[in-house]
């Protein structure tokens, strides 16, 4: 925001670069109670189906915008609520607290428009560039905080608890910034002029007839130009279709596929990574990688299948927990695109998969390869936004001490029972 005016509860500000710093403190302290207010409702989950009818045969800004400008208080306020319940130490993180500084100066400035009229043409254009702002504000948010998480770490270490607690924030976290980004999204892409000519048949960012194995395909190319700047090679794909619906025909589905996409490539930069390492001075060359599409009554689901190498078993759950990763820690320079290295990429892959009621899930035999397996709703209507909601099931969680675990645990040494002091009573 370089100047202008804003409303808070009525009051004109007339705002200049000199004096923003401090009008912006002054409206975080006025912004507290709303936090508290916007917090006690839950939000409103939405499925694919309600938003491509409201794109095909309802599109209307005004109705549009009379929900956000609620909706989106709401989601935020969940968020910002719950992030005060992590560790002081990582809250002090500077990463975490100007992710925070965002996130707040979005709230405030979406509060402008609690009681600004819908028939006000001039506040529906004021609302498409805000959010337009804040979306771009919000770009970088996922690096950020993860950013902040690994600093912590690094300072502090974990315990298992705190840790624990941050995945589960994290989880929450990213999966509110998921469903805020798709509100603004669907509002900019249907009202605004930033519509992809490319995809004229987009209902803002869901397409009705999504090719999967395109996704599939565009995924799959994206990721090799990646590999093979980085390793010179890479694995090459097969695709099958199988289509109980409709026998022989190509499977569509009504979804996000910016949201598919994101989930395959990563998958598809694990895939080749590790099947280049592993094979790379191979006399046989590399192996292909193989991608399943099958369309069920319940369920789509895509099989990404490699030959490299697998994991153990107990890392399998390591590789959801955020800044675990096998690879290097990357540079964090301007325009660098690692292949791998920061340990958010599967997380949220999962969270994209979870967020319309779907999943992911890895299948791997250590020593040949690894199956992972993205699993979505067959039925539009079925795919409901999976929301975290700030209740006191929520504050439990943080403010619970684990029990004791009841399973025993391995030492690093095997116990020699013939040394044991316990004496069989005779």
């Amino acid at each position: 925001m370089q100047g202008g005016v804003r409303t808070f509860e009525g009051i004109i500000i007339i705002i200049t670069e000199a004096s923003k710093m401090r009008i912006f403190t002054c409206l975080l302290k006025n912004a507290n109670p709303k936090i508290e207010y916007y917090s006690r409702f839950s939000p409103s989950p939405l499925s694919i189906k309600q938003f491509l009818d409201f794109g095909r045969d309802n599109a209307c800004e005004k109705t549009s915008y009379m929900f956000l400008r609620k909706e989106l208080p709401v989601r935020l306020a969940n968020t910002m609520r719950e992030v005060n319940l992590l560790p002081d130490k990582l809250l002090s993180q500077p990463s975490v607290r100007l992710v925070q500084k965002w996130y707040m100066q979005s709230f405030v400035e979406l509060l402008d428009y609690e009681n600004r009229k819908p028939e006000d043409c001039e506040a529906l254009n004021d609302f498409l560039e805000l959010l337009i702002e804040i979306r771009n504000r919000h770009n970088n948010v996922v690096p950020t905080m993860a950013q902040g998480v690994i600093e912590y770490k690094e300072k502090f270490g974990f315990d298992p608890f705190i840790s624990s607690n941050v995945q589960y924030f994290l989880d929450r976290f990213y999966t509110n910034r998921i469903s805020f980004r798709m509100l603004i999204n669907q509002h900019t892409l249907l009202f605004g002029d930033d519509t992809n000519p490319a995809h004229p048949k987009h209902f803002g960012s869901i397409d009705p007839a999504c090719s999967v194995a395109e996704v599939v395909s565009d995924a799959y190319d994206t990721a090799k130009m990646l590999c093979e700047k980085f390793y010179l090679d890479a694995p090459e794909l097969k695709i099958e279709e199988f289509n109980m619906k409709a026998p022989k025909r190509p499977i569509q589905a009504v979804y996000v596929p910016s949201h598919l996409f994101h989930m395959l490539f990563e998958l598809f930069k694990n895939s080749m990574r590790a099947t280049v390492e592993l094979h790379e001075n191979s006399e046989q060359g590399l192996p292909p990688i193989k991608a399943k599409v099958t369309l069920g009554k319940e369920d789509l689901s895509i099989k990404i299948s490699d030959r490299g190498g697998g994991v153990p078993l107990r890392k399998i759950d390591r590789l959801f927990n955020y800044t675990y990763s096998t690879a290097p820690t990357p540079s964090l320079e301007p325009g660098s695109v690692p292949l791998a290295g920061f340990g958010y990429g599967l997380p949220i892959s999962r969270l994209y998969a979870r967020y319309f009621q779907g999943d992911l899930k890895l299948y791997s035999m250590e020593g040949v390869g690894t199956d992972a397996v993205i699993y979505l709703k067959a039925l539009s209507s079925e795919s409901f936004e999976r929301l975290p909601v700030f209740n006191k099931s929520a504050w439990r969680h943080y403010t619970t001490t684990p029990e004791a675990d009841d399973w025993s645990n391995p030492s690093t040494e095997p116990r020699d029972a013939s040394k044991s002091n316990f004496k069989a009573k005779r």
